[in-house]
This record gives C-alpha cells, sequence and structure tokens, in this order.
C-alpha cells in the first residue's frame, strides 16, 4: 500500500476508533480472584479456601476472559480496574501487572484511571506491597476490620492489631491513594469504645475509609450463631448511636459520608465504586463475577460460575464463564439505579437516571411515599436531584421497599 494511502487509512480508523469510544458509555472493570486463606464467619462473598491454587491456569483463565468479554464490547474508556475477592492479595503480582497490562490494551485508559487492589495486612500480603505497586496499582484497600485484638479474634481474621498499624504505615509510604476497612457494632461494643478506636483509625487514614455496620447474612457461620443466641449484636439504638459517632467523627477529620458506609476526603472517593452507585457500566470477571453492560442497545446483567474449577473449565472450553446473561428491562433498571444512587449523599439526578433507566424518576417512585418521606426529613427533592438526607439514608433499608415501585 502507498505511503499517503497507509497515512490515510490509518488517520481514518483512529479518527472511528475515538468517535466509536466517545459513543460507548466508559467502563468499570472488577476483577475477582476467589481465593482466601481462610473464611471469615461475617462473609457471604464468593470466596473460598484451597491447599493449593495452580495460579498460572487461573491467570490464564482470567486473562482469556477478559479477552472475550473486551472483544464483545469494543472500544471503550476505561476509568477503573478493581481486584476484588476473596483476597487478590494472594495473586502473584506478575499476575495482576499481566491482568492490568491487557486491560489497558484491550480497553482506552483514562489518563488518571485508578486500579484498586484488596489486601489484608498478614504478612504473606504485605511482603508484597511493593511488587504490587509496581504492577501498576495505584490504591490499595486494606481489610484491617478492627484495631483490638479481641475483636479481631471475634471476627476470624488472622492478623492482629499491631500487623495492622504496621501494614498501614507501609502501605501509605507506597501507594498514592489508600483505603482501610473498619467493622463496627460488634458483639458487646460500646459507644466509648468505638469513639476511641475511630479517634486511632481517623489518625492513621489517608483519602479514604470503609466503615461497615456488623449485619448477619445467610448463609455465613454468624448467622447460625445469631440464630442460636451464641452471638449477640448491639440493640437498634446502640447501633444508631454508633452510626452517629462514625459520621459525626469522620467529618471532624474532614470525611465526608459521600455513601452510606464510604468516607473519603475531596477527590478520594473510590471511583470504581462510585460507578456501581452511579448505574454506570461495570465488566466482571473470574467466578461469581458480575456486571451490567452496555451491548447492541440493551444493558446485560452478567454473572460467572461461582466454582473456580467449573468456571476455569467453562472459559478453556467457550471462552467465558458466564452462567447468565439477560437484558435488564427498563422497569427493572429504574429499581436497580434507585437502590443504588440513594446510598449516595449527591442523591440521584433526574435526568441522568431516565437516560439510563428509560424511565422517568417520578414514574419509579410511589409519589405519596415521596411526600411523606420529604415531610419525615428523609428524603430531599430539588429541581434536579432526589437525595436521602442523613437520616433517610440511616433508614433505607426501611424505606426503600415503601419507596419504590
Amino acid at each position: 500500500m502507498p505511503q499517503t494511502e497507509q497515512k490515510f487509512f490509518g488517520s481514518f480508523f483512529q479518527k472511528r476508533t475515538a468517535s466509536l469510544i466517545s459513543d460507548a458509555p466508559p467502563l468499570a472493570l472488577y476483577i475477582h480472584w476467589p481465593f482466601c486463606l481462610a473464611k471469615c464467619p461475617y462473609c457471604d462473598f464468593n470466596s473460598h479456601v484451597r491447599d493449593r491454587i495452580d495460579q498460572p491456569a487461573f491467570a490464564a483463565a482470567l486473562l482469556r476472559e477478559l479477552a472475550w468479554e473486551a472483544a464483545r464490547l469494543g472500544p471503550r474508556r476505561l476509568t477503573s480496574i478493581f481486584f476484588g475477592g476473596g483476597t487478590p492479595s494472594l495473586m502473584a503480582p506478575e499476575t495482576v501487572g499481566a491482568l492490568i497490562d491487557a486491560a489497558c490494551t484491550h480497553f482506552r485508559p483514562a489518563a488518571d484511571i485508578e486500579i484498586t487492589l484488596e489486601a489484608n495486612p498478614t504478612s504473606v500480603e504485605v511482603s508484597r506491597l511493593a511488587a504490587f505497586r509496581q504492577a501498576g496499582v495505584n490504591r490499595l484497600s486494606l481489610g484491617v476490620q478492627a484495631l483490638d485484638d479481641a475483636a479481631l479474634a471475634g471476627l476470624g481474621r488472622r492478623h492482629s492489631a499491631a500487623a495492622a498499624l504496621a501494614a498501614l504505615e507501609l502501605a501509605r509510604s507506597i501507594f498514592p491513594r489508600l483505603s482501610f476497612d473498619l467493622i463496627y457494632a460488634r458483639p458487646g461494643q460500646t459507644l466509648a469504645a468505638w469513639r476511641a478506636e475511630l479517634r486511632q483509625a481517623l489518625a492513621l487514614a489517608a483519602d479514604h475509609l470503609s466503615l461497615y455496620q456488623l449485619t448477619i447474612e445467610p448463609g455465613t457461620a454468624f448467622e447460625a450463631l445469631h440464630r442460636s443466641g451464641t452471638l449477640v449484636l448491639p440493640d437498634e439504638e446502640t447501633a444508631a448511636a454508633l452510626y452517629d459517632a462514625t459520621a459525626e467523627a469522620a467529618a471532624r477529620a474532614g470525611l465526608a459520608a459521600y455513601e452510606i458506609s464510604n468516607y473519603a476526603a475531596p477527590g478520594g472517593e473510590s471511583r470504581h465504586n462510585l460507578a456501581y452507585w452511579r448505574y454506570a457500566d461495570y465488566a466482571g470477571i473470574g467466578p461469581g463475577a458480575h456486571g451490567r453492560v452496555s451491548v447492541g442497545g440493551d444493558l446485560l446483567a452478567t454473572r460467572r460460575h461461582r466454582a473456580p474449577e467449573i468456571w476455569a473449565d467453562r472459559v478453556a472450553r467457550d471462552g467465558h464463564g458466564s452462567t447468565r446473561e439477560t437484558p435488564v428491562v427498563p422497569r427493572e433498571r429504574a429499581r436497580e439505579a434507585l437502590l443504588m444512587g440513594l446510598r449516595l449523599a449527591e442523591g440521584i439526578s433526574a435526568a441522568y437516571f431516565e437516560a439510563r433507566t428509560k424511565v422517568r424518576l417520578d414514574d419509579a417512585v410511589d409519589p405519596d411515599m415521596v411526600s411523606a418521606a420529604i415531610d419525615a426529613g428523609y428524603l430531599q427533592r430539588t429541581e434536579s436531584h432526589l437525595i436521602a438526607t442523613g437520616e433517610g439514608r440511616r433508614r433505607l433499608d426501611a424505606l426503600l421497599p415503601r419507596l419504590v415501585l
């Protein structure tokens, strides 16, 4: 081909690709590593304990499924990558690097792409932090869960408070962005004890904290203990006081409650999780991963097989481990967008809601319940947004079933 034609066609296809990317919704990518050293008694995530893990085989399967997903999604701007689990810090750093490189080859990474990896403060995982940073991870999410040894033992954690503090100090020296998790409303926890633990945590915080109230999830070891009366959680009044103390202490430290359980300094919000809460496109690969992706005019709900070995066999056979892939109809889109969006302090934009779901916001909610919730101080309605107030977000689990049509 003559050089002038090469230049012409090269320029044409570059412009065409850029146009396709600008037309398609941006994408968040979730990569699931399903293996853990032990199963925490409160956890209902898709996690598995194995004596031996064939890391090269699972790495190859993740890369193959990523390639399959990218081929059918087409050109997209990639805004975030999130390695979750399970315990993704048990992955070889080389695998993490290969997946980041592949994702940024298949898609066009945003200039400020956020790449998060979840880790625990065990010595095995902490020893790899520098290698994960070198592989391209620029945000670490550390599963501390408590800063008290007795509480850590009760939660089934395999690290001590001292190990958590050392891991946090090391992580702050390596990663430009850092978040860590704590669980409150634990059995026997008092308001005074939680306030003291919060002060310690906030002194260590970088730009983000996730502070979760302990809940009893079906199918967990804690559910059986709770049902038998062996495990007793703080009563409703104490739990509410703990929630209020959490928000107040975080605000004093400059971390705003931008979501029910997540607190951040300005600009420190988890961009990946915001994609979920704002009901944007996100692709999920790996065992049990799910997604919401726009394909051919449809919004598809996707889910991969939960069992790691069966998932890997299906990827080897078909290129992917999907067990279900169905279009999300407008009414269901509206319901999902409401359930996610009202968790955010920013609320839901009526214009974006309609564009994304094909349903008017006013047609998706019970008008009488909206009025009653506004009068009670649980909701706020502006010209452009429907917003759950702080009091409303605290009661969101009770409010949503009555609000959403």
